[in-house]
């Protein structure tokens, strides 16, 4: 619900900013706020060290837990000033260089550029704080703030537009104090949770651990996104413009099925870091199971139905050029929803250098792959090649994590499931009653085989709910 809810007033935000205050401004709006999500790369992975070292620290005393939040809280503060310093005259440059846009809205970005200075450090500090609630668990907590944050961060522009001025030296101030704020909320909770009275420590050794594990987590969020990002330009590059949004709109699409393996490992993150190898490994299979049994269903449907939605909401002519793609592009989420469980396991067991390594070994292969396919097959080469890439990912993160031959049988029938409903989406364009007998037969057995694999929890509260 914490990534639902923004991702639901986002949809209904957009159309409302672009017509208060024109496209213009509002793609400046956007970028500013695609770079505060960016921006916590300046924290070198300690939003994810703070979780992993406050969870393994479950069972030290209350102080040695306040004193890894102190240190991890102070090192992302400098860390913040620095890239703040660094930001300045790089946001100059890139504006004045790169972005064409009207010499008077230029000179308002001109004016606005100091206060997105300022949005670093606090950008980075909320990895921090986040971080720490999750090592305590407090997800609830956590979510709640998060999303109610959001949420201003998302209103207080359209409201300062509204009332006052659509300038973006007032548009930028108002993105900041919402996302202050945020921050404030978080650290009250960790203040409660976590501080509990101990004084401000720094403590060089816990900052090199703390450091030393971020480092490698760095390295795993810049190659990820960098994949992703060069992948359009090479897509661009090779087959235009238009291509691109061929293959982002249904990526995108595809992409949201991603919330809810997200969701879940990160609750299962500060577990792995606490548990012994026998109960990480029940918990790692006990995971993969609510996946399979949750996800597995919701892939079927979105590969079924991906082309008459498309055909609604974009046209027919698009649909016939993307469907196909978002199809074996479902096939890869489905995939990297399951490579997310190994990847928590071996972060949370302090080993994010495997994660990392993994990942850069297979960057030269990917675009190797890339390029071939774009050449030969067109889009369909390029989906071909992120599904592939992210099954090289999860057979080497579920080998390393020591889970490939049993998460292999645990997946072997869903992926019968999902091949046979895309046969059955090819044959929806000419609906006839052996067609609609097809589908109403493939579904109850499909519901049929998810209840028999469904955790007994699972099935007590759909038993409950009926």
């Amino acid at each position: 619900m914490g990534s639902f809810v923004p991702l639901l007033s986002s949809l209904i935000t957009i159309p409302l900013y672009i017509g208060l205050i024109g496209e213009a401004r509002y793609g400046i709006l956007a970028i500013v706020w695609l770079l505060l999500g960016y921006f916590g790369l300046f924290d070198l992975g300690l939003g994810r060290a703070t979780a992993q070292k406050i969870a393994a620290s479950r069972d030290a005393s209350d102080k040695e837990r306040a004193d890894i939040f102190w240190t991890a809280f102070l090192l992302n503060l400098a860390l913040g000033v620095l890239g703040g310093l660094l930001v300045w005259p790089i946001s100059y440059y890139f504006f004045d260089a790169f972005f064409k846009v009207d010499e008077g809205l230029r000179l308002e970005i001109y004016n606005a550029i100091p206060w997105l200075v300022l949005a670093l450090p606090i950008a980075i500090l909320s990895g921090t704080l986040t971080g720490a609630l999750q090592g305590r668990e407090r997800f609830f907590e956590l979510n709640l703030v998060s999303a109610i944050g959001t949420l201003i961060f998302q209103l207080m522009p359209l409201i300062v537009a509204n009332y006052i001025s659509v300038d973006l030296g007032y548009l930028l101030p108002s993105v900041l104090f919402a996302r202050f704020l945020t921050v404030i909320a978080l650290f009250q909770r960790c203040t409660r949770h976590i501080v509990l009275g101990y004084p401000v420590l720094f403590d060089y050794t816990k900052a090199m651990l703390l450091l030393r594990f971020g480092g490698w987590v760095t390295v795993t969020s810049i190659v990820g996104p960098l994949m992703v990002i060069l992948d359009r330009i090479i897509i661009g590059s090779t087959l235009g413009a238009k291509a691109v949004t061929y293959y982002t709109v249904p990526f995108q699409l595809a992409e949201r099925t991603a919330l809810i393996p997200s969701a879940l490992t990160s609750v299962l993150f500060p577990r792995f870091s606490v548990v012994n190898s026998t109960e990480d490994n029940i918990l790692a299979n006990q995971a993969m199971n609510i996946l399979i049994v949750v996800m597995t269903p919701i892939i079927a449907l979105c590969i079924l139905f991906i082309k008459p939605f498309l055909i609604w909401w974009v046209g027919e002519e698009f649909a016939d050029d993307s469907a196909l793609v978002g199809q074996v592009l479902l096939f890869g989420f489905w995939v990297n929803g399951f490579a997310r469980v190994p990847y928590a396991q071996l972060q949370a067991r302090g080993k994010p250098g495997l994660v990392a390594k993994c990942h850069l070994f297979e960057v030269i292969p990917y675009f190797i792959l890339l390029y071939f396919g774009l050449n030969n097959f067109g889009l369909m080469g390029a989906a071909i090649a992120f599904t592939f890439r992210v099954l090289i990912d999860f057979i080497l993160l579920s080998s390393l994590a020591g889970s490939f031959s049993v998460l292999l049988r645990m997946l072997f029938i869903p992926l019968i499931f999902l091949v046979v409903g895309m046969y059955i989406s090819h044959q929806i364009s000419d609906i006839n009653l052996f067609i609609v007998g097809y589908i109403i037969v493939y579904f109850l057995l499909f519901l049929a085989w998810v209840w028999w694999k469904a955790p007994q929890s699972i099935k007590n509260k759909l038993v409950n709910i009926i």
